[in-house]
């Protein structure tokens, strides 16, 4: 399961390309878009009200949609975190529906750049107790890093910069 954002849509394009015979189960209409050219894979788009400017299905129906399926990984963004271990977003509605999807996955995944860790939203989203794993580069601030492996998070750095 996938939800938003611009490394979630890489996340997914990279997965259509290396695997065989997935099932995406994926709220973003965009990512949903990015990748229908792929052969031999499913895409399940989950219903909803749908958020146009981030291209989201959110609320009640979309709730109803996710608990038709239990999946190993959920793989969501982030737009901050605080220094007391909580990932935050910019939207009630879509703070909501993430917790949601993750009710419906064994393990919750962070996929974000490193410049989110010194910015914070105004929802929290998650706790760091309740993430498996953080996958950032290799800038992520040290304090947030410590942060999260105090709390049992791990933490892959992808070095970004082409070296």
């Amino acid at each position: 399961m996938i939800e938003s954002g611009s490394c979630c849509a890489l996340l997914a394009e990279l997965l259509i390309k290396t695997k065989q015979n997935l099932t995406i189960i994926t709220n973003s209409v965009y990512i949903a878009n990015y990748i229908r050219p792929a052969k031999g894979h499913k895409i399940i788009l989950l219903g909803g009200e749908l958020l146009m400017e981030p291209q989201v299905t959110v609320g009640p129906v979309m709730t109803q949609s996710a608990q038709l399926f239990y999946v190993d990984k959920l793989f969501i963004g982030t737009d901050g975190f605080e220094s007391s271990g909580y990932f935050t977003g910019g939207d009630i509605m879509r703070a909501e529906t993430v917790k949601a999807m993750s009710r419906q996955a064994k393990k919750t995944i962070i996929l974000t750049e490193s410049a989110k860790f010194t910015q914070h939203g105004v929802v929290i989203n998650f706790h760091a107790d309740d993430i498996y794993a953080v996958y950032t580069d290799t800038k992520i601030p040290r304090e947030a890093e410590d942060c999260l492996k105090q709390h049992n998070v791990i933490v892959h750095k992808i070095d970004t910069t082409g070296s």
